[in-house]
């Protein structure tokens, strides 16, 4: 196999786990050995993935700790190949090698055969490991946990109007990954993530609204400040009183960037390889066709720097590649791991995932790239419409696309927010919704789906 670089993940102890290095060879040799097993029990091939996770968290309300948890795993899965059947078995990384891949083994001969299940062909896998600079080592302990969902908790109580809190939480955490393959690959990386969130209640009784604010990246120092955090969930809920119904009829909708990275989730959905296969996709028969206006655009990038959901290699080792998937609205690419390329005469793009002891493709660091114009711009251009902070309810059919979800936020009239909407259902069909979607220019990327503010005409509201 691949020399491969050893890197420092933590270990468990006193002091914040963060802070705790060690050398993470134990794992490399754990997934070599399991690989050298399956193949003196019989396997034609295989492959086996280490993880490592820690992670600890403390949520607090009206100025008391609430929960305090702390979680730290090491797992092991392996899966083998024996001509065209195969089989995958997990266990926890104090399993004995050896007997691990006697039972993957036996269970792959009666497994039904699938010629679609494979390892990644050599030809494909990641020859270097890029540093994406996903770790941050800075110690962070549960007193520092505390600290900061306090003061959020305290900045959104003190916003004028807010009457109570729905809790707050900081949390810190950690996963490595270690994959090894008969085919020579060996490779690893580990990346952190911090996370802050707090929720406000403003008003009393039937009138109360409630709202929420959140920050998470891959470094500490990125954070948005607590105090920011409680005071943003405040003002949201603040704003949100006095909300009514609007009328039912047409409408041009204007999703806020926290709404619209669902639209982009939808849109990652639908067009996932796994799901083509299936059948089970609305853009199933489209590829290099129109699926968007021309305004919009769909990148799909597993390198980027500190992004959430970056990775130097997918979970068969595949290095990936930036991908524009979807070009000025028309369809370039499925995310890909390599059963799901074999089932569509395709071949993997390193979209693979490890899914408990199987690999399923999905996106990485998905954006639908920013437009030419400001969110205020799109809203001051219309008459009247809605513009959607928040939707609710499952009404989501990827299948045929239909959409309906519940919905609030803000009137618009004569290209200002007039007053708070809540207690509608927005619908329509997301054919439709992709073919009739502008852009703004405030793209966030740091979401692992990110999405500036979407205009989409045609749209039906249900209320009055």
């Amino acid at each position: 196999m691949e020399a491969v670089k050893h890197i420092a993940i933590p270990a468990p102890g006193p002091e914040p786990f963060m802070s705790q290095p060690i050398d993470s060879a134990s794992l490399a040799d754990l997934v070599a050995r399991l690989v050298e097993a399956a193949r003196r029990a019989g396997a034609d091939a295989a492959d086996a993935v280490a993880v490592r996770s820690r992670s600890t968290s403390v949520s607090v309300r009206l100025g008391k700790v609430e929960n305090t948890s702390a979680a730290e795993s090491d797992d092991v899965s392996l899966r083998v190949f024996v001509g065209e059947r195969s089989a995958s078995v997990s266990a926890n990384a104090a399993s004995d090698a050896a007997v691990l891949a006697e039972r993957a083994v036996a269970m792959a001969r009666v497994s039904p055969p699938n010629p679609h299940q494979r390892l990644a062909d050599a030809a494909l896998l990641a020859r270097e490991i890029a540093d994406l600079d996903l770790f941050d080592g800075t110690g962070v302990g549960p007193e520092r946990l505390r600290e900061d969902a306090l003061a959020m908790e305290e900045a959104a109580l003190a916003v004028p109007g807010v009457t109570n809190s729905a809790g707050a939480g900081a949390s810190a955490g950690m996963g490595g990954l270690v994959l090894a393959t008969s085919h020579g690959f060996l490779g690893q990386y580990m990346a952190t993530r911090f996370s802050r969130s707090v929720s406000a209640l403003a008003g009393e009784g039937t009138a109360m609204e409630r709202d929420h604010d959140f920050s998470s990246r891959q470094h500490f120092a990125d954070l948005d400040a607590a105090e920011a955090i409680g005071r943003r969930a405040g003002e949201r809920a603040v704003r949100r009183l006095g909300a009514r119904k609007a009328k039912t009829g047409p409408v041009t909708v204007v999703l806020d960037p926290r709404v619209a990275r669902g639209i982009a989730g939808h849109l990652a959905g639908a067009i996932n390889g796994a799901a083509v296969a299936r059948g089970t996709s609305f853009l199933r028969e489209r590829m290099g066709r129109q699926v968007a206006s021309a305004a919009i655009t769909v990148t799909d990038d597993p390198h980027r720097i500190r992004g959430q959901s970056s990775r130097p290699f997918d979970g068969e080792g595949v290095a990936g590649r930036p991908l524009v998937m979807v070009e000025r609205g028309v369809l370039k690419h499925w995310f890909l791991s390599t059963s799901a390329a074999g089932e569509l005469g395709l071949e993997t793009n390193g979209r693979g995932v490890r899914a408990a002891s199987s690999v399923v493709p999905a996106s990485t660091n998905l954006a639908i790239e920013p437009g030419a114009e400001s969110p205020q711009a799109l809203i001051g251009a219309l008459k009247s419409g809605f513009y959607v902070t928040e939707v609710f309810g499952q009404g989501v059919d990827m299948v045929t696309g239909d959409y309906s979800r519940g919905a609030s936020g803000f009137w618009i009239d004569n290209g200002e927010l007039a007053f708070p909407v809540a207690e509608v259902t927005i619908a329509a069909n997301l054919k439709d919704m992709f073919m009739n979607m502008v852009p703004a220019d405030d793209l966030d990327r740091d979401f692992g789906t990110a999405a500036p503010t979407l205009l989409i005409e045609g749209m039906t509201l249900a209320g009055d």
